[in-house]
């Protein structure tokens, strides 16, 4: 039989998060029931929720940074035990038949990977989130957390930690290599710290400099105001890799002066709105304009490994589920450092 467990869903595009409950399907012979101990607030869940990605079914639970426990696993699952602490990220399925998948990319699906919410499970229900005291997941698609990371930090990991690392890893950054970060916030914090670790010289682009003190904690060495021109005067050329974090439309034509000769300016954040970029930006000096989207699996359980051996986690401010609407709208003022967690007892 189906569980009931309260969650904090969006009943409407233009309205806030109200308590409620939902149905966890029950296990099935692969699947893993977790207890959600923290789940994280990412930009993406209030895009999802406000419909500005595109329509979607209410209400809607959001949540895509899932930090917990096994509490019950199917009779055929071999991955995962009760008691192991586990996490879910973006994506809750895939086809599992297509090139993409066969080849460890289940993130490129190229049937379309199944969302951790707004999305349509393999069973014809609509997935629904971490904001939410339980969540039950096929076990291929649920990772381990090592014991080095506390939950409430790893919790964050699971999106905006996989969505920098990927990139950083894919497009090589390491000693010997120039990495900027666009932004300061729960996606470029985290990148500052994994480029920082992998060896790489990092440089912070920022509005503003009322970040410098924590960039430069994290591990960046350089860090530069955008709002100043002289920034792309000075730093023309300078880049093999800039990592552009900001969900909103920044001038593309402006980063892409900043790469050197083949080098490459990866979009992981996702604004609604179209990012216009002139062909000329990237001609003369070979460069190129890519986008990433979150990590495989397997790539997944790599940067946590990664993570727990270099002691990172995510710079977390925890709060109750009755909170969750103050915290979206200090999101979207950029007022956290660096990223919201809810600690889902309060659910209780």
């Amino acid at each position: 039989m189906p569980t009931t467990v309260t969650a904090y869903a969006a009943p409407a595009a233009d309205q806030p998060l109200v308590r409620t409950t939902i149905e966890r399907r029950d296990v099935g012979p692969h699947d893993v029931r977790i207890e959600i101990r923290y789940a994280g607030i990412c930009h993406s869940d209030i895009h999802t929720a406000r419909g500005d990605w595109g329509p979607v079914a209410y209400p809607l639970v959001v949540g895509h940074e899932i930090a917990g426990v096994v509490v019950e696993v199917g009779a055929e699952v071999t991955r995962h035990a009760v008691g192991d602490r586990v996490g879910v990220g973006c994506m809750v399925n895939s086809c599992r038949e297509c090139a993409q998948c066969q080849a460890g990319n289940e993130q490129y699906c190229l049937n379309g990977m199944t969302g951790t919410y707004a999305a349509v499970d393999r069973d014809g229900s609509t997935t629904q989130g971490g904001y939410s005291q339980q969540v039950v997941v096929v076990e291929d698609f649920v990772v381990r957390i090592p014991d080095a990371l506390e939950l409430d930090v790893a919790a964050p990991l699971l999106c905006a930690g996989i969505t920098t690392y990927s990139p950083l890893r894919h497009w090589g950054a390491g000693p010997g290599t120039k990495v900027a970060v666009v932004g300061m916030g729960g996606l470029g914090h985290m990148a500052v710290k994994l480029a920082h670790a992998m060896g790489a010289e990092v440089t912070v682009l920022s509005q503003s400099l009322k970040k410098q003190e924590d960039g430069l904690r994290l591990g960046a060495d350089h860090y530069h105001a955008t709002s100043d021109p002289d920034t792309f005067t000075a730093l023309r050329g300078s880049f093999d890799l800039i990592i552009n974090t900001v969900s909103a439309v920044v001038d593309l034509d402006a980063y892409l002066s900043l790469l050197a000769v083949d080098g490459t300016l990866v979009n992981v954040g996702a604004p609604a709105e179209p990012l216009p970029v002139q062909v000329f930006s990237l001609i003369p000096a070979r460069r190129s304009f890519a986008g990433s989207s979150i990590g495989s699996i397997a790539e997944t359980q790599e940067m946590l490994d990664f993570c727990a051996e270099h002691g990172l986690g995510a710079d977390v401010e925890v709060i109750g589920a009755d909170q969750v609407n103050e915290a979206w709208e200090r999101v979207l003022a950029s007022d956290v450092r660096y990223r919201f967690v809810i600690d889902t007892s309060t659910l209780a």
